[in-house]
């Protein structure tokens, strides 16, 4: 292997591994409010890639369907819970935030593709197409068992996995789309070596998100909420912070960056109803690297193992799969020797 060869793979790796980023902290962020594993993340991103081929297209997208049928049923869902608390004065509020606020996405995708509206228009519609599904998921599946364990949680979340990718397929169909690419800029790194403009967007999305989350966890109100939530979900009630809003907020930013996430990954390779999961997979990596907490290590976890596969396919691409999995084997290992535990908590204790 030589060293253009090198440099290549390592560019080609870097924006893998900006996407695994955005993955993973949309991973870590609903994880650490909510305590919930969320399998179907990279479905998500797959529907907004196939959402936008469908604007490009000049139709209307079949997220439309899904997203009116959520709100249908998450509406119902908490009309029923509100009449059978005896909390009727806020029926209408319910009307309005489960059932009337995902439906102005699905009107602002019919103006879209009626007027043919330009690039940027279909991609803005895109992602408020995409930002009501998770919080509708949630509130019809996970919000009934919030307090349960953290094993049935993630057994719920598998469910939703394949439940979600029934629904692409009926949706969405078995054809595969891809997407315009969003610039056609190339920047030459050294001479007789130019990096793709796309790779670029793609890496300083994945810098500057990373940046803007940063900023909004340490200097917001909303940010230390959910930092709070985080840390203790009691120690939060008691200081008056909601867990469900800070969860809805969790569930909101994880879906945006699943919608940013397709809009980058769609002009670069076909994607289908079920591609997402392999980048959900791998983006689990790097938050386990993280220890499903931390976001400096997720970021560094994510670049780590799109790196890693990089080169992995280029040394065997029919093992690649298994090489870049193989990277939670030493990782699980070292982060059960640095564990503090219970048998050795009780030893220190005895001493």
């Amino acid at each position: 292997m030589d060293w253009d060869l090198a440099l290549i793979l390592l560019v080609d790796g870097l924006a893998n591994g900006s996407v695994y980023l955005l993955a993973g902290i949309g991973l870590v962020l609903i994880f650490s409010v909510t305590r919930v594993l969320f399998v179907p993340f990279g479905d998500i991103a797959a529907f907004a890639a196939l959402t936008l081929a469908a604007f490009e297209a000049g139709r209307l997208p079949a997220t439309v369907g899904m997203v009116a049928t959520l709100a249908a049923l998450a509406t119902l869902a908490e009309t029923w819970r509100l009449l059978r608390i005896g909390e009727h004065r806020r029926l209408g509020r319910a009307l309005v935030g489960w059932g009337l606020l995902p439906l102005l996405p699905c009107a602002v995708a019919w103006g879209v593709v009626e007027s043919q509206a330009p690039g940027w228009l279909q991609i803005l519609a895109t992602l408020l197409l995409v930002l009501p599904i998770i919080p509708l998921v949630a509130r019809l599946t996970l919000q009934p068992i919030a307090d349960a364990s953290v094993l049935v949680l993630l057994m719920v979340s598998l469910v939703l996995h394949f439940l979600l990718s029934g629904l692409g397929l009926l949706f969405f169909g078995a054809e595969g789309s891809r997407t315009k690419p969003l610039t056609s800029l190339n920047w030459e790194v050294v001479a007789g070596f130019t990096v793709g403009g796309q790779t670029l967007l793609m890496v300083a999305a994945a810098l500057l998100l990373s940046a803007l989350f940063y900023l909004a966890f340490e200097y917001t109100v909303i940010g230390k909420a959910l930092r709070a939530t985080a840390v203790n979900r009691v120690g939060a009630r008691l200081v008056g912070i909601r867990p469900a809003q800070t969860a809805l907020l969790a569930y909101c930013g994880a879906s945006l960056l699943a919608g940013l996430i397709g809009v980058l990954v769609a002009p670069t390779t076909t994607m289908y109803y079920d591609s997402g999961f392999i980048i959900g997979l791998r983006a689990f990596i790097a938050a386990i690297i993280g220890a499903l907490t931390s976001y400096p290590l997720t970021a560094v976890g994510a670049l780590a193992v799109g790196i890693f596969e990089s080169f992995a396919s280029f040394w065997s691409g029919a093992l690649k799969d298994a090489i870049v999995f193989g990277l939670l084997i030493p990782v699980l290992i070292l982060r059960s020797y640095m564990a503090l535990h219970v048998d050795d908590e009780i030893e220190e204790l005895d001493e």
